[in-house]
């Protein structure tokens, strides 16, 4: 049976099953993207809710998504359309939108700042091929492509991205193989994979949402800052330091109510440790 390459779980599919993620589907003997173009959420945001704080800075982006994930965060806070019940009826909800129709999207809206577009809200890289398609089209009109992702996906899928996308708010969700396994539904080594290719040749910003109970250790906030300020650049030069990490605020959500907000000073406490080995450090929900 054919088997799906773009991320760890590499799901074996037989003819018309999904897998996983509830995106890509097996189709006359090929997995293929059943989500590509059909869009789900559309807006024109701040880059900085990117997050992104150190990319163009005051601008807009168009932020755009479609349904589906392939991981499974109890908190998730767009449930209705990663990994939910719902977020399976979405393919019938969605509007489709051609790459060449996102394009001349994002163009007519220049004149209200945008720079481009941003590729969001579910997990892009599970439809990375219409991620690709778009991003070329986006780059031939002179404008730029952002990728928010929890940087769970193959490096080939990566690498045949990169070319397009000029900068990435990643994922960094934890340290520790069994919260990732455990709680998340995913793997900690192929994000740390895939983080360290992707600084190598765009910008990249880097998010932690530190939730009580999981992630919320001292010793964790070290292990993760010392661990990026160790990141290289493609010529191998140590530039760790100057990439940017936002620790964010945990609030209950969705199927994780069993526990408080994170407490606010927990946050600052936590941005403090981190400074220690980083230049750029945010908070984020406070």
């Amino acid at each position: 049976m054919p088997r799906c390459e773009v991320c760890f779980r590499h799901c074996t599919l037989s003819e018309g099953q999904r897998g996983f993620c509830g995106a890509r589907i097996c189709e006359n003997g090929a997995v293929i993207s059943e989500n590509y173009g059909k869009i789900t959420s559309v807006a024109l945001d701040p880059i900085e809710k990117k997050p992104l704080n150190r990319f163009h800075p005051g601008k807009m982006i168009l932020s755009v998504g479609s349904y589906g994930c392939n991981l499974r965060c109890p908190f998730c806070q767009n449930y209705d359309i990663s990994w939910s019940e719902l977020a399976m009826s979405c393919q019938y909800k969605a509007r489709y939108l051609s790459p060449e129709e996102l394009t001349k999207l994002a163009l007519s809206c220049k004149d209200k700042g945008n720079i481009g577009v941003a590729f969001t809200y579910n997990e892009p890289l599970i439809g990375y091929e219409y991620v690709r398609d778009t991003a070329k089209l986006i780059h031939d009109a002179g404008m730029l492509n952002v990728l928010v992702s929890n940087g769970t996906a193959e490096l080939a899928v990566l690498e045949e991205l990169l070319p397009h996308i000029d900068a990435m708010n990643i994922d960094l969700k934890g340290f520790s193989e069994s919260y990732y396994n455990k709680t998340l539904g995913g793997d900690l080594e192929s994000v740390k994979a895939f983080i360290k290719k992707a600084v190598q040749f765009c910008h990249v910003e880097l998010t932690t949402l530190i939730v009580p109970q999981e992630n919320d250790s001292e010793n964790e906030l070290k292990q993760i800052s010392e661990w990026i300020a160790e990141l290289k650049n493609k010529n191998g030069t140590v530039i760790g330091h100057e990439i940017p990490l936002h620790i964010s605020r945990f609030f209950p959500r969705f199927n994780m109510t069993d526990r408080s907000a994170t407490n606010v000073e927990l946050i600052y406490h936590l941005a403090d440790i981190a400074r220690q080995k980083l230049k750029y450090v945010y908070t984020g929900n406070c």
